[in-house]
């Protein structure tokens, strides 16, 4: 019986933990989002061969197959869309939502009266297409 408060400590560190958002409960990391900017690439490696990709939203993001275990997934536009890659049996080895971005590095952002503006500044200023947009109230 002196395992059992050392259990329930470790239970409650644990909880603890997630309360303050430290270590994500397996729930939260199944459902975690993959995050891509804007007109750039991030490589996926798998476990197994990959048989289909799925795209929800080709007009924000892109994936191709580099070879049967490694993905290549592109940000092409502003927005959200979900990834699913497909082994050859039909089982899903990938099925996440996807956001991309824009990197935040080397940007500012103007606001006038209800528009707003996005610059890159690296190293001359410019706007972002279509960064345009009502901002948030």
């Amino acid at each position: 019986m002196s395992f059992l408060p050392h259990t329930l400590l470790a239970t409650h560190a644990a909880a603890a933990l997630v309360a303050l958002g430290i270590l994500a409960s397996p729930a939260e990391a199944a459902n975690e989002a993959m995050r891509v900017y804007m007109d750039q690439a991030r490589v996926l490696k798998l476990d197994r061969a990959v048989s289909k990709v799925i795209v929800g939203n080709a007009e924000v993001a892109d994936a191709t197959v580099a070879d049967a275990r490694t993905i290549v997934l592109t940000g092409k536009s502003f927005g959200t869309t979900n990834l699913v890659i497909l082994d050859a049996a039909g089982n899903a080895l990938v099925d996440k939502r996807v956001i991309v971005s824009v990197d935040e590095g080397d940007t500012v952002r103007v606001y006038r009266q209800t528009q707003r503006t996005v610059l890159s500044c690296a190293p001359i200023c410019e706007a972002h297409e279509g960064s345009k947009a009502a901002a948030a109230p």
